[in-house]
């Protein structure tokens, strides 16, 4: 049979891709004996300088699968050097095969040539014998070894590529049924939709979360168990998706088999096919619980943020109790802003009159991890002094250690002043009108007596009874003024005072009374302020034994308040009298004699300023301070809050 015959025989064997790459090489190997007329041949693959025998038939003890040897060594040195084929028919007399070669395997006669896979040497196919030929190979015989060659390579390609695809596969399969077990017992929804919109793949776990069979969704448009608003926010990330972009974090409202809604977070990526988008897969989760918790948290921080009282959340430990959270009710009852407080214990809002003995109280039961509420007074940013309940609870982590103190604040400045003027009340009237009465008395005494002066003591009891008489019209007044609702509004300063003066000129036309209006500002504050200025100009007048008595009012500004001072030139307050107005309190052995400048003090510092009045050899000086307000301003912007009783 002539080479070209052997040449299609040998197509034909390897045409055969259902059989094993081994047995082609085998059949191949026995067709290129018969043709050659060598009784040896053999494939071989070479890697790191060693060749070793893969297939071999015929007879040679050192030509047998698995046997190898170092590549310089073998006939094959030369093969793979060659762009063909080596043909040798004369080992002994030939340059191409070493003499190690051939003392080793005692080949006379060799042909070869190598295998490219993947255009990579592989080895070589060879075909040899122990005696050599007469004549060198012909031209069809060296065309059969490297066809032969040839198809080996594409073979073994073939099975390259048919392993490395078998082994894809398995990793496919195996990443497959990871997914599957994954799917299958995930809480989140996996799914797929085509570029219909409609699934293809729905993951066990929606009929646990949705109510809905995998196998009922697969075929039916993802839109239709989407509820408006947040089907058109579907739409878009479902668009975004085929156009190459994901989605993440999209909440979704779905629609549950018993028409419930079900907030599911979606995170979806597009499926490609040959660097073309095919389709949508992607990840739902349940977040309706959270959403919940988030809508009760927001609820409550809300509510907490809302309330009027202040809310804080200080750590537990140590000597300092930092504040962690403050509520805007803190900000308002304190005048600081949250970034101004954090991080600080809540003892800067202590000050001058702060009781110390109520501040160890509080923080040897914080130190105890008790609860506590006290009152004490604090002090806003401004400095303004305020009447504050403080209540504080300890609160436990999971392992029942205390980790922070909740705290409320609580503005009682008006309940305290009320307090104050019952308690004033009670022990002014008791006071004085225990003293007129036994005055009284004594008068009715010696009203018996035959020798008694009856014009005089007529003259002492009126002036007792209209003294009496009088205070009483105070407390009323007082009293009156205490209902009256705080309503702080714009009362101009210069109109103010120039009809109070005017006013008391006419009263009483023997003094005078000086106007000094420095300011041109409003100042905020009720009505009543006009009663209590006038109280204060009275009293200069009224008590002042000269004939001609004088007093002075001014105004002057002084950053955020206007300063009214009235100035008389009598006899000076008692000091007595004095250091009860600056304290804000009396006792047993010190109070006041009346009630007008209580009146003064309770109003003024009812819309957040302070009243002092000191005498002395010169005379009586009353200052008042009131928050100033601008032109521009509104009252809500500069109306301040209730003070203390003194400041």
């Amino acid at each position: 049979m002539d080479g070209s015959s052997r040449r299609e025989e040998l197509y034909e064997v390897f045409a055969d891709h259902g059989r094993p790459v081994d047995e082609l090489v085998a059949d191949g190997l026995d067709i290129g004996r018969e043709y050659l007329g060598l009784p040896i041949g053999f494939l071989t693959s070479i890697e790191g300088g060693t060749q070793t025998i893969e297939q071999a038939a015929g007879d040679h003890e050192l030509i047998q699968p698995g046997e190898s040897c170092p590549l310089d060594e073998a006939y094959c040195r030369h093969t793979v050097e060659l762009d063909g084929h080596l043909a040798v028919h004369h080992a002994t007399a030939s340059d191409a095969v070493s003499e190690t070669a051939l003392q080793t395997f005692g080949l006379e006669t060799y042909i070869g040539a190598k295998i490219l896979v993947d255009d990579e040497v592989y080895g070589t196919v060879c075909f040899g014998g122990r005696e050599r030929r007469s004549a060198g190979f012909e031209p069809e015989e060296t065309v059969f070894i490297e066809v032969f060659a040839n198809v080996v390579g594409q073979a073994l390609e073939r099975r390259r590529y048919e392993r490395e695809l078998e082994q894809r596969n398995e990793r496919l399969q195996r990443e497959k049924a990871r997914i599957e077990r994954i799917a299958e017992t995930s809480f989140d929804i996996l799914f797929q939709i085509d570029l219909d919109g409609e699934f293809t793949y729905v993951s066990p776990a929606v009929e646990q979360t949705l109510g809905y069979e995998a196998e009922a969704l697969v075929g039916s448009p993802f839109a239709d168990i989407i509820t408006q608003p947040t089907l058109d926010d579907a739409l878009v990330a479902y668009a975004d998706a085929l156009d190459g972009e994901s989605a993440e974090n999209v909440e979704l409202d779905f629609a549950d088999a018993d028409g419930e809604q079900v907030v599911i977070e979606v995170n979806a990526t597009p499926v490609t096919d040959d660097g073309e988008v095919v389709g949508v897969q992607g990840v739902g989760r349940d977040v309706t619980e959270r959403k919940r918790r988030e809508r009760e948290l927001r609820l409550k921080n809300r509510a907490m943020d809302e309330a009027d009282i202040g809310i804080s959340i200080a750590e537990a430990g140590g000597d300092s109790n930092p504040l962690l959270y403050v509520n805007e009710g803190f900000e308002r009852v304190t005048g600081y802003d949250t970034d101004e407080v954090l991080g600080r214990d809540c003892r800067f809002l202590q000050g001058e009159a702060t009781d110390s003995g109520r501040v160890a109280a509080l923080r040897e039961r914080i130190a105890a991890e008790e609860p506590v509420l006290v009152e004490l007074i604090n002090y806003r940013k401004d400095g303004t002094p305020f009447w504050n309940q403080v209540q504080v609870s300890p609160v436990e982590n999971d392992d029942g250690d205390v980790s922070q103190f909740l705290g409320f604040q609580t503005d009682i400045t008006e309940r305290k002043r009320t307090e104050q003027l019952v308690q004033l009340l009670n022990r002014v009237l008791r006071h004085n009108l225990r003293n007129d009465m036994n005055a009284l008395l004594g008068f009715g005494d010696l009203l018996r007596d035959d020798d008694a002066d009856t014009a005089s003591l007529g003259s002492r009891i009126v002036n007792t009874a209209e003294s009496l008489v009088h205070l009483t019209e105070q407390a009323r007044e007082l009293e009156r003024y205490a209902r009256y609702e705080r309503e702080p509004g714009r009362l101009d300063t210069g109109a103010m005072l120039a009809a109070l003066v005017e006013d008391q000129r006419e009263q009483f036309p023997d003094g005078t009374v000086e106007l000094d209006c420095r300011t041109d500002r409003a100042v905020c504050a009720g009505v009543e302020l006009e009663q209590a200025l006038a109280e204060l100009v009275e009293n200069g007048l009224k008590h002042d034994p000269s004939p001609a008595p004088a007093v002075r009012v001014t105004a002057v500004d002084d950053d955020d308040w206007v300063v009214c001072t009235v100035a008389d030139d009598g006899p000076g307050i008692d000091e007595m009298e004095a250091q009860v107005i600056s304290k804000g309190k009396e006792s047993a052995l010190e109070h006041g004699s009346g009630l007008g400048l209580w009146l003064v003090n309770w109003i003024v510092t009812r819309y957040g300023g302070s009243f002092q009045i000191r005498g002395d050899d010169d005379g009586t000086v009353a200052t008042v301070r009131l928050p100033a307000i601008e032109a521009e301003q509104s009252v809500a912007d500069v109306a301040r809050s209730p003070t203390v009783l003194f400041r």
